[in-house]
C-alpha cells in the first residue's frame, strides 16, 4: 500500500508531467484560460491516461515483447490513445456538447499529447512487471495534469483582472506565471521520500 501511495503522490506532485517534465504544454497553455474548460480537459486526460495505460500494458507485455515487436510500441500506443480520445469526443458531443465545443481543437490533440504518450512509455520502461503500479502511475499522472491545469486556470483568471503593463500582457505574463507555478511544484521534491522512506 505504501508503494502505491508513493507512486501516486510522485506522479501527482514530484514528477508532474506538465510542471516537472514539461510534457503536454500545448493543452496546458491553450485550455487553461477558463476553469470550466480546465476541469473538462483534466477529466478527459485522467480518463485517457488511465485507460490507455490499462490497454497498453497487456498489449506491450503479452503481444509486442513476446513477438519481438517492441520497437513498434510508440505507434501502437498512439493508436490506442487515439481510440480513447475518439471515445471521449463522442461522449462529450453526445452528453456535454458545450464542454466539447469549449475544448475545441485541444480535445483531439490529446492523441498527440506527449504527457499521455509519455506515461505509457514510462510504464513500459519502469512498471512493466506490475499492472497495478502502471495504472496507479497513469492515474497519478492524469490527476497531476488536471491539478496543474486547474491551478493555472485560476492564476490566469486572476491575471485577467490584474493591472499588467501592455508590453507584458498575453503570452509573456502567461509564461512567467507558468514558470513560477513550476518552481512552486519543485518544492514537493522531498515530500514523497519523507513520507515513505525506503519505499
Amino acid at each position: 500500500m505504501a508503494k502505491l501511495l508513493s507512486v501516486l503522490l510522485s506522479a501527482v506532485l514530484v514528477n508532474n508531467f506538465v510542471l516537472s517534465k514539461f510534457m503536454g504544454i500545448c493543452p496546458f497553455l491553450g485550455v487553461s484560460k477558463k476553469t470550466d474548460s480546465a476541469l473538462g480537459m483534466g477529466g478527459a486526460v485522467i480518463f485517457v491516461m488511465t485507460m490507455a495505460a490499462a490497454v497498453t500494458f497487456p498489449v506491450y507485455n503479452f503481444i509486442l515483447v513476446p513477438l519481438q515487436l517492441d520497437y513498434l510500441r510508440t505507434i501502437v500506443f498512439i493508436l490506442i490513445i487515439a481510440m480513447f480520445v475518439q471515445l471521449v469526443e463522442l461522449i462529450l458531443k453526445r452528453f456535454l456538447p458545450a464542454l466539447g465545443k469549449s475544448l475545441g481543437i485541444y480535445l483531439p490533440l490529446i492523441t498527440t499529447n506527449c504527457a499521455v504518450l509519455g506515461v505509457t512509455i514510462l510504464n513500459a520502461d519502469s512498471y512493466a512487471d506490475s499492472f497495478l503500479l502502471s495504472i496507479v502511475n497513469a492515474l497519478g499522472g492524469g490527476i497531476g495534469f488536471a491539478l496543474a491545469l486547474i491551478i493555472f486556470s485560476g492564476v490566469r483568471e486572476r491575471m485577467e483582472e490584474a493591472d499588467i503593463p501592455d508590453f507584458f500582457k498575453g503570452l509573456p505574463a502567461t509564461l512567467v506565471a507558468a514558470s513560477i507555478l513550476s518552481l512552486a511544484f519543485s518544492g514537493f521534491s522531498g515530500v514523497v521520500e519523507g513520507l515513505f522512506p525506503g519505499v
